[in-house]
């Protein structure tokens, strides 16, 4: 079974669009890190997991967010809002060359995506967080989508040339 050209630029555009948003939540949660302190980063998370903890006091999650709180400093905050910010800056960049089939975005895309999967491998390497394996799973279907959509475009560039 084949599917068709539309149905796969059809995915492509889907797949590029949930990039984008996961890229604008990805500069929200920077920019949070960035102007909230640590102390009210500890209130919120505080505030979020203690009556999971009261009822179940070996909760994974709720630990897991409670220790991560009380153990960020300033220093680890500043470097995780600023990766989030240029992560999710250019993966808006890149999706809206893409959105609008800029030539130029399409390898660049591939080189960012293929450069966040080796990222993301490596912090798995020492984190063995399972979202890190989803995540470069997806980068990876998309990169095959875009991989696809910059040969199809090419294709039609270099027909209308002739």
């Amino acid at each position: 079974m084949q599917i068709n050209e539309h149905r796969i630029h059809q995915i492509f555009r889907v797949s590029v669009i949930l990039k984008g948003l996961h890229a604008l939540v990805e500069c929200a949660g920077g920019l949070l890190l960035w102007v909230v302190s640590s102390a009210t980063l500890v209130h919120w998370v505080n505030l979020a997991t203690q009556g999971e903890l009261a009822e179940d006091p070996r909760d994974r999650i709720a630990t897991a967010l409670y220790h991560a709180a009380q153990q960020l400093s300033p220093g680890a905050q500043h470097f995780y809002a600023l990766y989030l910010l240029l992560h999710g800056v250019i993966k808006v960049v890149l999706v809206a060359g893409l959105l609008r089939e800029k030539i130029l975005a399409y390898p660049l895309s591939l080189a960012a995506l293929g450069l966040f999967i080796l990222y993301q491998l490596y912090r798995y390497s020492f984190t063995h967080a399972p979202g890190l394996l989803v995540l470069t799973a997806f980068d990876l279907f998309v990169m095959v989508l875009v991989w696809h959509e910059w040969r199809l475009l090419r294709r039609h560039f270099e027909a209308r040339k002739r």
